[in-house]
């Protein structure tokens, strides 16, 4: 939530969408682990001037107000990708995933920050959701390991 990540992780985040071609409306994952990178991206996009929308999904709907689990401009017809600070299980991922097609959204796939590589990508391309991560868990380390890249 720094603004320096903002500022690296929103135009990193738009950049990984373009790659991919998911050509999406709107980007958000469960709360609260998706809501700064969804943001980001949305920031960064609009200064790119191609405006993407972002939204969160909640845990569960609140008992009152509108009872929505998506909250935010989302629209019934989205194309969306699914935000994720860290995949590890794949289950937010998921969660946020069939929170949106029940409410007639398209999930084209799952935009993550970093794969711990502990079987969420597995889970989540085995449920027929395409995966890109903008880190492995192992690059981490590796840099870690050698932080002069040798």
């Amino acid at each position: 939530m720094s603004p320096d990540g903002l500022a690296l992780i929103g135009p990193l985040g738009v950049e990984a969408l373009d790659a991919a071609g998911w050509a999406v409306d709107a980007v958000g994952g469960l709360t609260l682990g998706a809501d700064p990178v969804s943001y980001a991206i949305a920031y960064a996009s609009a200064l790119a001037g191609t405006p993407i929308r972002a939204f969160t999904v909640r845990k569960e709907a609140k008992a009152h107000g509108t009872g929505r689990l998506i909250e935010g401009p989302y629209r019934e017809g989205d194309r969306v990708a699914v935000v994720e600070d860290v995949i590890t299980t794949g289950g937010s991922a998921l969660r946020a995933a069939q929170a949106v097609s029940d409410a007639g959204g398209t999930v084209v796939g799952v935009l993550a920050l970093v794969d711990r590589e502990e079987g969420g990508r597995q889970a989540l391309e085995g449920a027929g959701l395409p995966v890109v991560a903008l880190a492995r868990a192992s690059d981490i380390v590796s840099r870690l390991a050698d932080p002069g890249g040798r």
